[in-house]
């Protein structure tokens, strides 16, 4: 069962603040960000330590984009916690393969 402990985090290319991707089968994955600084540039921030800004993405480690079409949202998702983020997975592995 792949959970949020499953993502790998890097510093973020445009603050000081920690990004994280991960793909799944079915062309989905997930975007997890956030900013050390309070009113940083997402919905999540290190100054409480627990809360995330999520998008849906489509593709490859390569080459992806945010996606706005699921069920999940039509936008990001502001604030999530870590055991918000392993139901949005949950949610996304059972989305139908996007290549289809």
């Amino acid at each position: 069962m792949v959970t949020f402990k499953d993502i790998e985090f890097k510093s973020h290319p445009v603050g000081d603040g920690a990004h994280g991707k991960i793909f799944f089968p079915n062309g989905y994955g997930l975007s997890v960000v956030r900013f050390k600084v309070p009113g940083g540039y997402t919905y999540g921030s290190y100054t409480n330590d627990v809360t995330w800004e999520v998008g849906i993405i489509k593709g490859t480690p390569k080459k992806w984009e945010l996606c706005y079409d699921t069920d999940i949202t039509d936008n990001v998702l502001a604030h999530q916690t870590e055991e918000d983020i392993n139901k949005i997975i949950k949610h996304i592995i059972r989305l139908p393969n996007e290549n289809d």
